[in-house]
């Protein structure tokens, strides 16, 4: 073979070698080009199969609302519709509704051919109500009040005895009291005596604070105040507790602006709410303020709050007593008394008090102690009694020297 046609060869090989390269940049770009074609079709499938759910979504006919009034034994449930008129329907349960969710009050889904139920809607409890301190069972005991004996028994005969022996008063042919008012200065104690009550009847507790009843716009404060009943209903038994009562109860005046009218709406709605359920002898209804006599007189009537209880300042020996709940959590010095406190404590409410062991104990931490000594609590009294009536310096006082 001659020098020319090895050149020549060599010439074709050199050929075919950057033939080859350029068929695997080729093959490369094409791969890469497939895989995305399939990450493109893979996306376009995605968003058709969207677009697909939303027209199915448009194309399903509307549903009614109604509310589930029975359940009868054939898989048929009572349901009473929004429209024409309210009416009673006898309709099929669809067979993916559990049958323990079929709850007599529930709100539900109505097809508007068949009238049957769809699904369970959930309940239109606001956030803000739905958001209220609800306790299922609260930890405050009767052995955590103090100086309120006869109180709690007044209380317990009016919401405890109902919920836990109603043949008592089925017996005597009397209702029990419909709803119980605590009335007092601040930091006597109403509020733990009914979390007390709850956690005996072990009934759910549910506290609102009557500001928050008062809202912006015309018909929000009654419309809170239904859920608020409506919840209560469905945690029954419960304990619905009214802080600050007096801040949606206060008397009705003459030339009132557009917001007192407000509070007056929201009022109203109370008031016929807690004449609503007197035939439900499993809520039971406790309010509390520090000023009765400014609440309205039909909030105030028989058949509303049936049973006024008076919260007052205790005196010595309830002093003594709530000392004693308290020390029985500390770690304190022989010498310290609970009747020696007490008598030093004239005028002091139950969170005076506890304010003051608390103040002791942070004397003893600042000296490096875990023993809280008599010297403590003297200079614990003076704090308090200091802020309590607007001096800068807390003077001491020796209650033990």
């Amino acid at each position: 073979m001659g020098d020319s046609e090895i050149n020549e060869l060599k010439a074709k090989i050199v050929i075919l070698e950057e033939r080859n390269v350029r068929l695997m940049e080729d093959l490369q770009n094409a791969e890469r080009e497939k895989r995305y074609s399939e990450g493109e079709l893979f996306r376009v499938q995605k968003d058709l199969g969207r677009v697909r759910s939303e027209l199915d979504k448009l194309k399903s006919p509307p549903l009614a609302i109604g509310s589930l009034h029975d359940v009868l034994s054939d898989n048929r449930v009572v349901v009473r519709g929004s429209g024409n008129g309210g009416s009673d329907y006898i309709v099929a349960v669809s067979d993916y509704i559990p049958k323990e969710d079929l709850v007599i009050g529930s709100r539900v889904s109505l097809s508007r051919q068949s009238m049957a139920v769809m699904e369970i809607l959930p309940s239109p409890i606001d956030p803000l109500v739905s958001g209220a301190e609800v306790v299922e069972k609260p930890t405050v005991t009767y052995k955590d009040v103090g100086g309120l004996g006869k109180q709690l028994r007044e209380l317990r005969e009016a919401v405890e005895d109902p919920l836990i022996r109603p043949e008592l008063y089925a017996k005597v042919g009397i209702d029990p009291p419909r709803g119980v008012l605590l009335a007092g200065p601040p930091g006597t104690g109403k509020t733990l005596m009914a979390k007390a009550v709850a956690n005996a009847t072990k009934a759910t507790f549910i506290r609102l604070v009557g500001s928050e009843l008062v809202q912006k716009y015309i018909g929000e404060g009654a419309r809170l105040v239904r859920e608020l009943f409506c919840l209560a209903k469905e945690k029954s038994p419960c304990i619905v507790f009214l802080d600050e009562l007096d801040s949606i109860g206060a008397r009705r005046l003459d030339g009132s602006s557009s917001g007192d009218r407000e509070v007056q709406r929201t009022l109203m709605q109370l008031l016929a709410e807690m004449d609503g359920f007197a035939t439900v002898n499993n809520v039971r209804i406790i309010g509390a303020t520090n000023r009765p006599d400014i609440l309205d007189e039909a909030l105030m009537r028989p058949g509303r709050f049936d049973r006024i209880i008076q919260v007052d300042l205790p005196d010595a020996a309830g002093r003594a007593q709530i000392f004693k709940i308290h020390l029985s959590r500390m770690s304190v010095e022989k010498g310290v008394s609970p009747q020696k406190l007490a008598e030093k404590t004239e005028g002091s409410s139950g969170a005076d008090i506890k304010n003051m062991c608390m103040e002791a104990g942070m004397f003893a931490i600042r000296d490096g102690r875990d023993v809280v000594s008599p010297a403590d609590f003297d200079l614990a009294l003076g704090k308090v009694s200091a802020g309590r009536i607007g001096k800068t310096q807390p003077a001491p006082v020796h209650m033990f020297g």
